[in-house]
């Protein structure tokens, strides 16, 4: 008997073998087989299939399965581990979401030619002109490196693939120094096709270079070009000698200053130039001399004599973000925004405004705004010197809807602007509002003035606010209820809440919240019965079956956290989906004891579950034991954590 139990075991091991070998054959041999050949395979045999493919034949092959109701989400999940790691957690709920993931992951490493361990696995199939055309049409966001041959491709070779990013890029980011002087005739002319001619209308830029931000904004949104930014741009052309200009005369191009004539075979695919023409160096020879003298580079910012044929319908910019963004840049930015009437979205970095840039920039959206022609409703500046430059900036452009700012003082607060009249105290029109708090102590009656003139804000993320000692955030949590009952969306991190869970509890009868993040905000800190206290919270969530994400990390739960499955108990179950609970210091017994309870108090429909960063490895049975307990009703999201890391982290915010 045990001979012919380790026979039947050997050959169904040799079957699996075999089976494997032909899954493998036809991944070797798919060309020659045909999409219809396989098409025709069993439907448990096509799934095996799928985690045998490769990515370029799982993107061809998918059309013709959903057809046929078969998914891939499974087989692009396997994609995704394998590129981020098995502990990865993945948070992708359909087959285009995975593998969309898939292909902006390996696009921008397999363009410029850099590697990892997957890519190196699946060089043969990754390094096909079919993959960066098959993830072209996933990507969104097209980095710009100062990589030469990759860009010089998309201008010869590649240019098939230059068309289909134009039809797909939303937005273009240059990560670095574009040196007008030397190889970038590629890059600029790779940028003016996406910008456009494509239908790109964000661009940021991470990099500091005045000149580079002035060749990028000339034209791009301002109805005209505002004097001093001409200047910057014709200080340039200044310096250059008559012999080098008139030499140049007659190379003309679009007004991003370059033209690239391609061979007599691909003339038929370069798209007009619509846009102002200019002087520029020509990129026509098979081994171009892309060197930009000083004088051909004032020549990039030379207008033409030559007809223009008008500009082109694209290239506005909608969305605008710099980083290191210093004064110099703000000196380049600040004149171009009073005409900037395109723009909807502003974003700014810097290590820390000094309060001149600050005020320049206030100055420059107040003429924005008194233009009524403004488009800008999102701004995002960090990092800002003062908290009260936040209704400053809000003074100065009131029209604007969603503000983000990050604040970090070292000197005190900053007096007003003498040059400045008082705050109107007008209603803002802001709806979203993100506060987010680095120094010692805040003033806290700068953000409730805010909050008391936005009686439409709907979204209120703060965090890192700290109070003097004996204050509390009663007066923000307050505000919240009286004045922004409209409140939709309310994320308070990194604040001390423990003596403010009454406040919150009337916050919660006022207000249609959807979503509640209070993370690490010691909520049960002062409570004498921690449990009692989690109870009369809960008790409070049931009521509002508008609520479907709630976020309790970094709240020190841990036996307590059983209470949590009381939101699904009785006739008011909550419509909670999505549950953090991660970084609470959950111990595997009392995760199963709430899994246990979670069972009798089933959720009504699946919840996502977040349990990262507890301390699952104090006793991995028990802890496998409660996973397995949760899996038929909720989507988890784990991940490998020691409990010497857990440790250190909870006692660092003890």
């Amino acid at each position: 008997m045990e001979d012919s139990a380790g026979s039947s075991e050997q050959g169904r091991a040799a079957g699996r073998c075999l089976r494997a070998l032909c899954l493998q054959a036809v991944r070797t041999h798919f060309s020659a087989l045909g999409v219809q050949a396989l098409l025709d395979l069993p439907v448990p045999l096509i799934k095996d299939l799928l985690h045998h493919l490769t990515i370029c034949q799982l993107d061809e092959l998918q059309p013709a399965l959903n057809h046929r109701g078969i998914s891939t989400y499974s087989a692009w999940v396997g994609f995704l581990l394998d590129i981020c790691g098995q502990k990865h957690v993945l948070d992708v709920h359909t087959e285009e979401e995975a593998k969309h993931r898939v292909m902006r992951r390996l696009f921008t490493a397999v363009f410029y030619g850099f590697t990892n361990s997957f890519i190196k696995r699946n060089l043969t199939d990754l390094s096909s002109p079919s993959f960066l055309m098959a993830a072209a049409k996933c990507v969104r966001h097209f980095t710009l490196m100062t990589a030469h041959k990759p860009l010089q491709g998309l201008t010869a070779e590649q240019r098939p693939l230059l068309n289909l990013l134009e039809k797909h890029i939303r937005s273009v980011g240059v990560s670095q120094c574009i040196d007008l002087k030397k190889k970038t005739a590629s890059a600029l002319y790779v940028l003016h096709r996406l910008l456009d001619h494509g239908v790109a209308t964000e661009l940021l830029i991470h990099l500091q270079s005045p000149i580079v931000l002035a060749w990028l904004l000339h034209g791009r949104g301002s109805q005209h070009m505002n004097p001093e930014l001409k200047n910057l741009m014709h200080s340039k052309k200044r310096s250059c000698n008559s012999a080098a200009a008139s030499a140049s005369a007659d190379k003309a191009s679009c007004s991003l200053g370059l033209t690239v004539r391609p061979s007599e075979d691909q003339e038929d695919q370069v798209p007009a130039c619509k846009r102002s023409k200019m002087d520029c160096v020509s990129v026509e020879e098979e081994e171009p001399n892309y060197t930009m003298d000083p004088q051909a580079l004032c020549l990039l910012f030379s207008p033409c004599n030559g007809p223009s044929a008008g500009p082109c319908p694209s290239g506005q910019i909608h969305r605008l973000e710099i980083r290191n963004c210093g004064s110099d840049s703000l000196a380049v930015l600040n004149p171009a925004l009073p005409t900037f009437f395109c723009l909807r979205s502003l974003t700014l970095h810097s290590s820390t405004f000094r309060d001149p840039d600050v005020w320049s920039l206030a100055g420059a959206l107040r003429q924005l705004f008194h233009s009524s022609c403004s488009s800008l409703t999102h701004l995002s500046i960090s990092v800002l010197p003062h908290t009260d430059f936040v209704e400053i900036l809000l003074d100065s452009i009131p029209t604007v809807t969603s503000l983000h700012v990050e604040i970090q003082s070292v000197m005190g607060f900053s007096p007003r602007d003498p040059r400045t009249a008082e705050s109107h105290m007008s209603e803002l029109r802001l709806e979203k509002l993100t506060i987010k708090v680095a120094e010692l102590q805040t003033d806290v009656h700068c953000i409730t003035s805010v909050l008391r003139r936005s009686p439409h804000l709907t979204s209120f993320h703060a965090a890192g606010i700290r109070l003097p000692t004996g204050s509390s955030h009663s007066q923000l949590l307050t505000t919240l209820s009286e004045s922004n009952r409209l409140l939709r969306s309310l994320i308070l991190e990194d604040m001390k809440l423990s003596d403010c869970l009454p406040d919150l509890l009337n916050l919660l009868t006022v207000c249609r919240l959807e979503e509640l993040s209070l993370n690490d905000c010691r909520l049960l800190e002062k409570c004498i019965d921690q449990e009692e206290g989690l109870q009369q919270l809960v008790s409070a969530l049931k009521t509002l079956p508008s609520l479907h994400t709630l976020s309790l990390a970094q709240n020190r739960l841990a036996r307590s956290v059983y209470v949590l499955a009381e939101l699904f108990s009785g006739g008011s179950a909550s419509s909670v989906k999505r549950l953090d609970i991660s970084s609470n210091f959950i111990q595997p017994a009392e995760l199963l004891n709430f899994t246990e309870r979670l069972k009798t108090h089933c959720p009504p429909h699946l919840l996502t579950l977040d349990l990262r960063k507890n301390p699952a490895d104090r006793d991995p049975h028990t802890w496998n034991t409660a996973l397995k307990g949760l899996r038929p009703f909720c989507v988890l999201l784990v991940e490998g954590w020691t409990s010497t890391n857990m440790m250190a982290d909870h006692i660092s915010n003890m």
